[in-house]
């Protein structure tokens, strides 16, 4: 994490070339979280060519998704069927790959309330806002806490030190204006995440390898 935030402060003057990177994620898209972990990798690869810009746009992979917890294999096996067993095996192979494991204990639901405390801690800065991705998809992926708890929200906030969640949180109202406005922007021309546009006009979609992102860092730069 350190890293990142010593990138994102970089200032022009160090004559690296300056890639902005926009991420739309969903908190409960495991492949957001591979993507991530490879993003993250590449620019720890080529941070002495490049400064990065980095923010989070929200998607809802199941816009009907009840706010009240449900049992993760409950949801995998009414979505899936027989090919739920199959399919949670891969992702915990992939998972392995990036040296995480992949927990499917636990809860799932509704992932609107990540993505209001998302939108707010990039307020507080892009590296509050990265840390806290990190910190959301690594409880809900691999230590089975559940997105929509309040309680591990304000928790994974405090970490990073995004301040004032809490309050945030508790009205309903905060940041839905935004989070909406973000979903019609970013989302409505995509059929799936993560997705990820470099510089404006550079685009990528799915789990990439870090290699990817490197060779679409150095398109992006030569333009």
């Amino acid at each position: 994490m350190n890293c990142i935030s010593r990138l994102t402060r970089m200032s022009s003057s160090s004559g690296k070339k300056h890639i902005q990177i926009d991420i739309t994620s969903d908190s409960v898209c495991p492949w957001c979280y591979v993507g991530k972990k490879n993003l993250d990798k590449a620019i720890a690869s080529s941070n002495h060519k490049y400064s990065f810009e980095m923010k989070w746009h929200p998607f809802l992979l199941d816009p009907s998704a009840p706010k009240e917890g449900v049992a993760k294999k409950e949801i995998f096996e009414k979505k899936f069927g027989p090919r739920a067993q199959q399919i949670t095996a891969r992702m915990k192979e992939v998972f392995e790959g990036v040296g995480m494991d992949y927990d499917v204990s636990g809860l799932t639901g509704s992932s609107v309330e990540s993505h209001r405390l998302i939108y707010f801690a990039g307020k507080q800065g892009q590296d509050k806002q990265h840390q806290l991705v990190e910190e959301l998809f690594h409880g809900y992926f691999t230590q089975g806490r559940y997105i929509g708890d309040r309680g591990f929200l304000v928790e994974s906030a405090k970490k990073v030190g995004v301040e004032g969640a809490e309050e945030f949180l508790a009205n309903p109202i905060n940041g839905m204006k935004e989070v909406n406005e973000e979903l019609r922007k970013f989302s409505s021309n995509i059929n799936g995440v993560p997705h990820y546009v470099i510089n404006g006009k550079h685009q990528l979609s799915g789990g990439q390898p870090p290699e990817a992102f490197l060779r679409a860092f150095q398109s992006a730069a030569s333009n």
